[in-house]
């Protein structure tokens, strides 16, 4: 499988990133929370040990939920930055994190909508269909201030899409219509606690060390 860390290849990457194994997990927030509905504060400062230490949490809560990508504010932090580790359909992994991410709009004549299933990790066990272009661009910067471009086509370039928007204070339910908004919330509120023992049953695994390589 090709592994692109920070959008540039690697010949070799484990299955749980070294973030995560430096990262303590956190609780993630669920629809209806303030944070969430809100834009997030611009990060002023880099390459600080609270900044490196957001970025582990994240990537261990994100993998602990199985999630493709996490927003800070998913952790109650209400910061512009987000972290992923999301396939992108075509056999790549994609890992990495985006401090401030802007997402390029893309040109009328390449603007191409793909009706697909998406879920969010604070809308626990709910999925419906969103309509998001097949290609997303993203500009930003690492923890350490430096540039980032990062592209995606098929899943990734909907979970980029995806997670922009949750530091623009917005979820995928606002895209909805009515009347499927209730239906991912009757689906949520149906699966909710057995997605919470799930979680429950991960992170435990994971502090026993049963996290893969």
């Amino acid at each position: 499988m090709l592994v692109r860390v920070q959008g540039q290849p690697v010949a070799t990457y484990p299955t749980l990133p070294p973030e995560a194994h430096r990262g303590s997990p956190r609780r993630i927030t669920e629809v209806g929370e303030e944070v969430l509905s809100r834009p997030c504060r611009e990060v002023t400062e880099f390459g600080t040990p609270e900044l490196a230490t957001l970025i582990d949490d994240m990537f261990l809560t994100m993998h602990i939920a199985e999630g493709a990508g996490l927003a800070a504010n998913q952790v109650g932090v209400d910061l512009r930055l987000f972290v992923y580790d999301c396939l992108d359909g075509e056999g790549g992994r994609h890992v990495g994190h985006v401090v401030n991410p802007t997402l390029e709009e893309p040109r009328p004549q390449e603007r191409r909508l793909l009706d697909e299933m998406e879920g969010c990790l604070s809308v626990p066990g709910a999925r419906m269909m969103v309509p998001r272009t097949d290609r997303a661009v993203v500009h930003g910067f690492d923890q350490a201030g430096r540039p980032l471009t990062i592209e995606g086509t098929g899943y990734f370039a909907r979970c980029l899409q995806h997670e922009t928007d949750h530091l623009l204070g917005g979820i995928y339910l606002d895209r909805l219509s009515k009347r499927d908004r209730k239906e991912a919330l009757r689906q949520m509120a149906e699966v909710r606690e057995r997605v919470f023992a799930r979680r429950a049953s991960r992170a435990a695994a994971m502090e026993r060390g049963d996290s893969g390589s």
